[in-house]
């Protein structure tokens, strides 16, 4: 097999008993000819040896920060950008703590924090570390970061007991990697557009209609989708969110603004509307600042209807609209009502008004509603929004390919 010809993988490997298992996934990678380059922690030379890693990769290893030998071929910076995606096994705990406090005192905290890359950790700890709440909470940051972890799993470990923090297995931590890699390639000719955040809908110059969207969850989908080789456009309401430079931005303030972009920009393969777009606006904008008084009466009319109008427009219709609904009542009823009347092809619902979740949070939960087949839902429970536009974007993936 030649699947991973030209995908280069940075392979970190930490101080660990299950730093061994390294060795089979670099060869599994190496088999399927991944061109691969190596760091070894200061710790995980006790377990591996650099020899052993070159013998089995055949690339260079690094393992030391201030080497002048390593730094004058390539530096931190320039190895963190070689790299299509950098695999981090085992993770320990030490490893996680430090990332999720953005700690660059070797090589290899300072490549990943360098990094512009998709990143992976296969944790391996103690069943009691990996329980602990400082763990926990290191892990849910790195989350929100947008790090991806493969496993760990449950069963017996080095030091006798039992339970969740075994790392994975070689075989499924490669194959975890191998179908990220080559679901990449695939979606490379695949154009995706996403519109997210708020609208502004102007009364005069300096007032105006808007709503709580922070645009978190349409940010991170589109993230999801360029990390998996989507051609990707965001189309963003007034945020303060910053997306990688390899997305295409396009700005906007207004529904019109955004109706507009989005015409512009089609035909597209996948669609996908979260922005919360005002339903109205100002019939009649006063030019200049009303002044302050008892009363004042404002007539407004409606907004386009962009995920509407996307829907139905046959001649330029992506082969994929997902709309997205935020309800505070009736979420199943007004979810369905939604994917039936403006014919797109799946809904994804959240209920707003729960304390977690929704407008303005970084965690999520959602269902999503598909349409013609068999009335089918799926609830993607609660966490944060990058692992939930992951777990979409999973769902996107299988469908289109």
């Amino acid at each position: 097999m030649k699947d991973l010809i030209n995908k280069k993988i940075l392979f970190i490997i930490c101080g660990g008993i299950s730093a061994y298992k390294s060795l089979e996934t670099i060869r599994l990678l190496k088999k399927d000819n991944a061109e691969i380059k190596t760091i070894l922690t200061k710790s995980a030379k006790e377990f591996v040896t650099p020899l052993s890693i070159a013998s089995l990769s055949q690339g260079k290893v690094y393992d030391d920060l201030f080497c002048i030998e390593n730094e004058a071929e390539m530096d931190h910076i320039s190895l963190s950008r070689w790299a299509d995606i950098i695999v981090v096994a085992p993770a320990t705990a030490n490893t996680i703590a430090k990332l999720s406090h953005g700690y660059s005192e070797d090589l290899a905290s300072t490549v990943i924090l360098a990094s512009n890359k998709p990143i992976f950790l296969a944790p391996a700890m103690n069943v009691r570390m990996w329980n602990h709440k400082s763990t926990q909470n290191h892990l849910k940051t790195l989350k929100s970061y947008g790090y991806e972890f493969i496993g760990p799993i449950i069963g017996d470990m080095a030091c006798g007991e039992y339970g969740e923090g075994k790392m994975s297995e070689p075989i499924d931590i490669y194959k975890r990697i191998y179908n990220f890699l080559t679901n990449k390639t695939k979606n490379k000719k695949i154009k995706a557009l996403v519109t997210a955040g708020p609208t502004n809908e102007y009364i005069d110059p300096v007032r105006y209609i808007t709503n709580k969207s922070s645009g978190k969850q349409g940010y991170e989908i589109a993230k999801s989708l360029f990390n998996r080789g989507f051609e990707t456009t965001l189309i963003s309401g007034p945020t303060n969110i910053e997306i990688t430079e390899h997305i295409k931005l396009i700005q906007v303030e207004t529904a019109e603004e955004m109706f507009k972009a989005t015409q512009q920009n089609l035909p597209t393969d996948v669609a996908i509307f979260t922005a919360a777009v005002s339903d109205f606006k100002v019939k009649k904008k006063y030019n200049k600042k009303i002044p302050k008084q008892e009363n004042l009466i404002i007539n407004l009319e409606k907004n386009i209807d962009i995920l509407n109008y996307v829907s139905n427009h046959n001649s330029k219709r992506p082969k994929l609209v997902i709309g997205f609904a935020a309800e505070t009542h009736n979420l199943e009823k007004n979810a369905i009502n939604k994917l039936q009347n403006k014919n797109c092809d799946w809904i994804i619902a959240n209920d707003i008004s729960k304390k977690e979740g929704g407008f303005d949070s970084e965690l999520n939960e959602v269902i999503i509603y598909y349409k013609n087949i068999n009335n089918k839902k799926e609830k993607l429970s609660l966490k944060n929004k990058s692992e939930i536009s992951e777990e979409i974007v999973d769902r996107i993936v299988s469908h289109i390919n």
